[in-house]
């Protein structure tokens, strides 16, 4: 009876270690990733070489699927996009001929972020340009809404709004 109790008391003790183990590997991976590697980590993947194009599956990836995107789209009016809405605009954008044959980029310039909890809303002042454009670099500001989940932090949400002389950078981003 004693033996049958000492394999039973080593094989709980096993599975409690590989429970613990994975335990805290989980919580050891949250730890590497915040809310601002998300956002850097999508300015990275949008910004592509020549020839190049994103990789949609990893820019996905940084969203829940019910993300809602809202982007200055004439001087007058913004347009409301589903992630897979977001994510075609952003496509037939890359896969414009200008575009496509010198690249593009979008560059962090500023960032200011308040989390809370499993809550983070991140202001980010940008540079977005087309490689060799005679055109300069266009500022911008997104304004993300992010959530902690189990895989990590994932973004809900993006506004945008772009830099104008009537719509100067605020004052928390200079």
């Amino acid at each position: 009876m004693n033996h049958k109790f000492n394999i039973m008391k080593s094989i709980t003790f096993v599975f409690l270690l590989l429970f613990l183990g994975s335990c805290l590997s989980f919580s050891q991976d949250e730890l590497t990733v915040s809310p601002e590697k998300t956002v850097r980590e999508l300015y990275s993947l949008v910004t592509f070489e020549a020839g190049d194009i994103p990789d949609w599956d990893e820019v996905r990836s940084l969203f829940i699927g019910e993300a809602v995107v809202v982007l200055r789209t004439t001087r007058d009016s913004c347009t409301v996009f589903s992630l897979d809405g977001f994510i075609g605009d952003f496509v037939s954008f890359a896969e414009h001929p200008n575009v496509q044959s010198a690249g593009f980029s979008e560059t962090i310039l500023k960032m200011k972020t308040l989390e809370f909890g499993d809550m983070a809303n991140i202001l980010v002042l940008y540079e977005a340009h087309i490689t060799g454009s005679e055109r300069p670099p266009q500022q911008g500001i997104d304004n993300f809404s992010l959530i902690k989940r189990n895989d990590g932090w994932r973004i809900i949400s993006v506004t945008n709004e772009i830099v104008t002389p009537d719509r100067p950078v605020p004052g928390e981003l200079q």
